[in-house]
């Protein structure tokens, strides 16, 4: 028999042991299939948002017949339709690809410029210990100007991700309060996501009083390709793990996905 003092002892390892294993759990960048499938056309949806929420709280990605950008924020997913317009989506919805984590800050901060995207993602990198994990970002502030993207839903036989961007609609915002959310990835990501900064924007809208019928329709958004800014607040998000979640079946068993695609990362998502 066990003295009871050892006992006691035992529990309190368990426990420790339980709570470092949840937080482990939580420190992961989940994703469903990869951007280099979705890169070669492969748009089918294969994971519901509803079992994506189990993953994450936070992140981006798209949907369904790559119908508009999603955008996860405070465990909420939104879509930007090919419009610019921003909805809030139910739990039944697909993607083909996402990506999202439990956001918990690691470091949080402000940046003063002025400054735009690409002087941005510089000072974001002069903050962070180590190029070689993945990381979430959430980002608030005012923006004298953001430039955003969102791609209409496609019709099968797909096309590839590169033939569909040089077609995307185009919204610009000017003096316009929101979030960006998004990850940085290492460049050993390369083909299951897009290394280095990956952003996107939604409108400040989605506080706004009044059920989500109401004020979602208020929203606006997209994938970033521009912006303008004097001053922000950043929380960064370090993740020590990548689960990649691989479709059973369907298109991403019948694509080729060997050979390089930064060239079509490059011109699909910049």
């Amino acid at each position: 028999m066990k003295h009871p003092l050892v006992v006691a002892w035992l529990a309190v390892l368990a426990a420790t042991s339980a709570g470092c294993a949840e937080r482990a759990e939580r420190d992961v960048l989940f994703q469903t299939a990869t951007l280099g499938a979705l890169v070669e056309g492969v748009f089918d949806g294969n994971l519901a948002v509803g079992e994506l929420k189990k993953r994450g709280d936070l992140g981006l990605g798209t949907f369904d017949a790559l119908d508009g950008e999603m955008v996860m924020l405070d465990g909420r997913v939104y879509r930007v339709r090919a419009d610019g317009k921003a909805e809030e989506v139910g739990d039944e919805e697909t993607t083909p690809f996402a990506a999202v984590t439990f956001f918990e800050a690691d470091h949080t901060g402000s940046l003063e410029g002025p400054f735009d995207l690409a002087h941005l993602e510089e000072m974001l990198d002069k903050v962070l210990p180590t190029k070689n994990i993945p990381y979430a970002v959430k980002i608030e502030g005012t923006f004298a100007h953001v430039k955003t993207r969102s791609i209409p839903r496609q019709t099968k036989p797909y096309p590839r991700l590169a033939e569909v961007a040089a077609k995307q609609p185009t919204f610009e915002f000017e003096n316009v309060r929101g979030t960006l959310v998004g990850f940085r990835c290492p460049e050993y990501a390369k083909g299951l996501n897009l290394p280095g900064w990956h952003l996107h924007f939604l409108t400040a809208d989605r506080t706004a009083g009044g059920p989500c019928s109401e004020r979602c329709s208020l929203l606006q958004g997209g994938h970033v390709l521009e912006l303008v800014t004097d001053k922000v607040r950043f929380a960064i998000d370090y993740t020590f793990a990548i689960h990649v979640a691989l479709p059973k079946g369907g298109g991403f068993y019948e694509a080729d996905l060997a050979g390089e695609k930064s060239a079509d990362l490059e011109r699909a998502e910049k």
